[in-house]
């Protein structure tokens, strides 16, 4: 009888710093609606993105409650959901080195985006998450979400995003 020994588990993918502020560079400045949304990563991972939206006026979609427009939202989420994607990509490729694997965003487009809004969108600012439930070769297919600073889940997203 033979005794077969347990695969060893997979290393955890951690970015290099040059990777993880170019695609925060790439997301925050480069991509100028962002910039103008004021959207921030905070955090990023091999499926899994975070971010931030600080609330000011020029995100008010109805002016006597101060609620946040559902276009801002549903922009946040897709953003944030294509930024998970390329999170993803760059960490299928980590033999690649960190700008040749943000190369591969230039692919990426939006195929279907679904947003339910559970809850008015009301705070001084806003956090977000977004990760990868499968990337395809083609075709990658995202969850998002959207809560308020005290941490309760506002609106939730779906995305399918064209990666090659």
């Amino acid at each position: 009888m033979s005794k077969t020994t347990p695969a060893a588990p997979a290393k955890p993918v951690e970015f290099e710093p040059e990777f993880f502020d170019a695609l925060k560079n790439l997301f925050e400045e480069k991509i100028v609606f962002n910039r103008v949304l004021g959207l921030q990563i905070t955090a990023i991972g091999p499926d899994k993105i975070s971010g931030r939206l600080p609330m000011k006026p020029d995100l008010v979609g109805h002016y006597q409650h101060n609620r946040v427009h559902g276009g801002v939202v549903s922009a946040c989420l897709d953003a944030l959901g294509g930024m998970a994607c390329v999170a993803a990509i760059g960490a299928r490729h980590m033999d690649e080195p960190p700008l040749q694997r943000l190369q591969r965003f230039s692919k990426l487009g939006t195929i279907d985006l679904r947003i339910d809004y559970l809850r008015p969108c009301v705070g001084e600012h806003f956090t977000m998450h977004a990760e990868v439930l499968r990337l395809g070769s083609r075709v990658a297919n995202t969850r998002m979400e959207f809560l308020g600073a005290d941490g309760k889940l506002l609106c939730v997203g779906a995305g399918a995003y064209i990666v090659s």
